[in-house]
């Protein structure tokens, strides 16, 4: 059987789609069949005109459950959004991904435009390695029935439903109240999601191989609302107790898959049995990456051979 590989792009861009002409081309050279969801496929053909493609697997949304066992690797051609919606189509099958990033930051990628060949040829030999990130799994309850269930790699975020208002949670952990506060929200992130919203929020930096779940609150009106860095095998609750016209707040798991949770909603947050994995091409040290994605001024410092 010919080996297959996923090819996840961000249609929206144009260099998204010429950098998909380029891995499909290069793919099908080294005997590997592409595969492509229909509308990326539909996209793809419109974008290269009059230009050949090579052989493509095209599948539907609803057959890709059926065909998943069959792909070994996924390329993904885009930002953190798209590695997050890859992530989301391949979360439990095993299926490694591979992110090249064509966006801003990209921290979930592994490889940057430049290096694209690269990456391809890489995957080609099979020479790279796995490393499995930690997810959150996620319930809703209210009532004593469950309302929602779902998973998150970056982060849960219970927010408010309204701009102009306020939402009031209790926030718990292991059973146990930790504080109430008013506020637009908070952030239950694993290590992976500190560099994401968490982030933004003021949350720590946390490195990918530290074992933790962090907590932090949005703008909220409270003496105590820090974040906080718990244990990865801590229970995480957020409350909601009240919220503008009585109408709850809302559920965002990764900026892709939200629902309503009314006044009284329980939201559970824990360490999920099943990791992402992520395919790396090389494993230098975390710092590094910090510095060169978010262009850290590190002028000045001298390394331990320099100072001998």
């Amino acid at each position: 059987m010919s080996r297959q590989v996923m090819v996840v792009l961000h249609t929206g861009r144009d260099d998204a789609l010429e950098a998909a002409l380029s891995v499909c081309r290069a793919l099908a050279q080294d005997g590997i069949v592409p595969v492509l969801l229909e509308p990326d496929a539909a996209r793809l053909r419109a974008h290269a005109s009059t230009r050949p493609l090579p052989p493509l697997r095209v599948v539907a949304d609803a057959e890709l459950a059926q065909v998943r066992d069959g792909i070994e690797i996924a390329i993904v051609l885009g930002g953190d959004g798209t590695i997050l919606r890859s992530a989301e189509l391949f979360y439990g099958t095993g299926v490694p991904i591979l992110g090249v990033n064509l966006g801003h930051v990209g921290f979930l990628a592994e490889s940057e435009r430049e290096d694209l060949d690269l990456a391809v040829h890489r995957v080609a030999d099979r020479d790279y390695d796995v490393e499995e990130r930690m997810a959150i799994e996620v319930t809703a309850h209210a009532d004593g029935e469950e309302i929602g269930r779902t998973w998150a790699l970056n982060e849960a975020t219970v927010e408010k439903s309204e701009r102009e208002r306020m939402i009031e949670v209790v926030l718990g952990i292991d059973d146990r109240p930790i504080s109430g506060f008013g506020g637009d929200g908070v952030i239950l992130a694993t290590p992976t999601g500190s560099t994401a919203y968490a982030f933004s929020a003021g949350g720590p930096v946390v490195w990918p191989e530290v074992e933790a779940l962090l907590v932090v609150p949005l703008s909220a009106h409270a003496l105590f609302a820090r974040p906080l860095v718990v244990s990865p095998d801590s229970v995480l609750t957020v409350d909601v107790i009240h919220a503008p016209s009585g109408t709850g707040g809302v559920l965002w798991c990764d900026g892709r898959r939200a629902f309503e949770v009314p006044i009284g909603t329980r939201i559970t947050a824990r360490r999920s049995a099943t990791p992402v994995r992520l395919a790396r091409l090389a494993r230098g040290p975390f710092a590094d990456r910090l510095v060169a994605k978010f262009k850290l001024p590190v002028a000045g410092w001298r390394s331990q051979a320099e100072q001998a």
